[in-house]
């Protein structure tokens, strides 16, 4: 298949894009800077700069759609926020009309999402039927998802990838949580009992070529079958580099540093790939420690 990816050298398109190749699927990478993509991936893959000046996406098979401002990077001020979402909705949009507008459309827009469509949801098991809590990070994704739906059809089946915390050898929340590990000075983060999704990179780029070969729509939690408590997820973290984790840093602490975006590591959500397994998915990480100490060794 021609495959067009969007968000094709972040933490997700960066291991995904060299797996398509290897397929012998094409593939086009939809980039803002074409000149730093091409030292970042391979020869092979086409690059757009943009869709302005497309009229429709003849040609293109399947579109993977993994573009948006990083969430955790910065406090959520008004503009921020107003920025996470422009950086969300308006490419899906562009994506939705250029679909609608193919003769021969795509047969499948597989969109990203992320657990925090269901907010803070404490000790609930969170399957993709639980309905979410009302707050930022669920109207930023609800919004998201409406709008990759409306690019469903006859011909093109939506899925949208409802992402935890992403395990990968760089970047991501392992980029941030490493060095103070490292020097001895990691922890759980406020009372360590919130709940944490995670998924290996090597799952994560399964499922989503798992996504693409099968007749499946919807949502599905992107996760691994196991969610930790945060204080888990520590104690394994500092096991894995060989570190002490007793270092807690305080609820307070983390409210004063990053506002209202704290709710990203001060709550979670307990979610389970019930979809994904259903549709018979196999896991190859489920046990965290493993897990970690396979990233951490790349």
């Amino acid at each position: 298949m021609k495959i067009l990816v969007t968000g094709g050298t972040g933490l997700i398109g960066r291991h995904l894009v060299p797996r398509l190749l290897e397929i012998g699927h094409s593939v086009v990478v939809l980039t803002r800077s074409p000149e730093k993509a091409r030292q970042l991936l391979d020869a092979r893959v086409e690059l757009w700069r943009g869709l302005d000046d497309r009229l429709n996406l003849d040609g293109i098979d399947a579109v993977i759609n993994l573009a948006g401002e990083p969430i955790a990077d910065k406090r959520w001020t008004e503009e921020q926020k107003q920025r996470l979402c422009n950086s969300r909705w308006q490419l899906t949009q562009q994506l939705a009309e250029l679909i609608a507008a193919t003769a021969a459309p795509p047969g499948v827009l597989i969109s990203g999402s992320a657990t925090g469509y269901y907010g803070d949801l404490g000790e609930v098991v969170v399957t993709e039927e639980e309905p979410p809590h009302n707050e930022f990070t669920h109207k930023l994704c609800a919004r998201w998802e409406q709008i990759a739906c409306s690019a469903q059809s006859e011909s093109t089946r939506v899925c949208l990838l409802r992402t935890g915390v992403v395990l990968a050898p760089a970047g991501g929340i392992l980029a941030k949580m490493v060095p103070p590990f490292k020097l001895g000075l990691g922890g759980p983060i406020g009372n360590g009992r919130q709940y944490l999704a995670w998924v290996h990179i090597d799952d994560m780029v399964n499922g989503i070529l798992w996504l693409l070969d099968n007749d499946l729509r919807g949502p599905f939690n992107m996760v691994s079958p196991y969610p930790v408590r945060n204080e888990q997820f520590a104690h394994s973290l500092g096991h894995a580099l060989k570190r002490p984790a007793f270092l807690r840093v305080p609820a307070t602490v983390i409210r004063l540093l990053m506002g209202e975006s704290s709710v990203l590591v001060l709550g979670g959500q307990r979610a389970l790939p019930k979809r994904l397994e259903d549709a018979g998915f196999v896991f190859r990480w489920f046990d965290l420690e493993e897990a970690l100490e396979d990233v951490l060794k790349n």
